[in-house]
């Protein structure tokens, strides 16, 4: 989905950050696609105790990873379970009130905000990519009230985004995935995949889409669509009787809770760029060593 280019641009956006708790180190490349759909957060210190990491890979247009990239974690903070320690619960809540709020007048014009330009021929807006810092975590958030105005029957962007998001709180990781982005732990060397690929031949994948009455042609939903939950891509989210997790894609996260332990080194989040050229235990294996070339130099 979406336009390539004739030779990839490879110039790369990377940062760093830390806390008392926790590095991090993050880098982007547009790679073929005519504009840069992808989007990511690192927030060292969501709240006291908690850090938050997230990766955002658009599709069909950029708005979409960038709204997650800018308001997920903020929701993830405001909901009572998050207080309450049931993190699994806030980020499933965080992850659907996300199509919630692209819809209508604000959504609309909160997704306007974001872009820089309209595509005349689809409706859709596009913009650069979004890259929240630590301090932008507490930002307040209003109540996103309902706005009248001539976007008010506005259903949702017509792209969509993965989202892959790991909340790390005391000893305690929590992953959330909706799509084909992929969460892997580096444990004493071994990868650990704290996250499922989304695709739509999965059995429970390929009942839901059939059951909310779509096909799966070509390892496409309805012959689009290469993975099989997503927030945004509301065209696939148009069944009024049945919930957001029955959809035809649904953004729905698997919740995965990991204890840390002493072997645990690094966790890696990425799109599927990544995994469509290595595996998961190509690119530990790729993390340690630059690790130890990091460490030698430093000697």
């Amino acid at each position: 989905m979406g336009i390539y280019l004739s030779t990839p641009k490879t110039e790369k956006f990377s940062e760093d950050g830390e806390n008392g708790k926790v590095r991090y180190g993050l880098s982007s490349m547009q790679g073929w696609r005519a504009t840069m759909e992808d989007a990511h957060a690192a927030i060292t210190d969501l709240d006291e105790s908690t850090s938050f990491f997230g990766v955002y890979d658009g599709h069909g247009g950029k708005v979409v990873s960038k709204f997650c990239a800018k308001y997920l974690h903020q929701q993830v903070l405001r909901n009572d379970a998050c207080s309450a320690g049931d993190l699994g619960t806030s980020l499933q809540k965080a992850f659907f009130r996300m199509d919630e709020m692209m819809r209508g007048q604000r959504g609309w014009r909160e997704l306007a905000i974001l872009g820089d330009k309209i595509n005349k021929f689809t409706g859709m807006i596009e913009g650069l990519i979004w890259s929240p810092r630590s301090g932008e975590a507490n930002d307040q958030v209003d109540d996103w009230a309902f706005e009248e105005g001539p976007h008010s029957d506005f259903s949702g962007p017509t792209s969509g985004s993965t989202a892959c998001v790991a909340v790390i709180r005391n000893n305690q990781i929590v992953v959330a995935n909706a799509g084909d982005s992929r969460c892997v732990i580096s444990r004493k060397g071994q990868a650990y995949n704290l996250s499922r690929d989304h695709k739509p031949e999965l059995e429970v994948e390929k009942e839901r889409i059939l059951k909310a009455g779509g096909f799966i042609h070509a390892g496409r939903v309805n012959g689009s669509l290469n993975l099989a939950r997503a927030i945004g891509d509301m065209e696939f989210k148009q069944n009024k009787f049945l919930p957001p997790e029955k959809q035809i894609v649904t953004a729905n996260p698997d919740i995965n809770t990991v204890e840390l332990c002493d072997d645990d080194e690094f966790l890696v989040l990425a799109c599927d760029g990544i995994w469509d050229c290595m595996s998961s235990q190509q690119l530990v294996d790729f993390v340690h060593e630059q690790l130890r070339s990091q460490a030698l130099s430093s000697m």
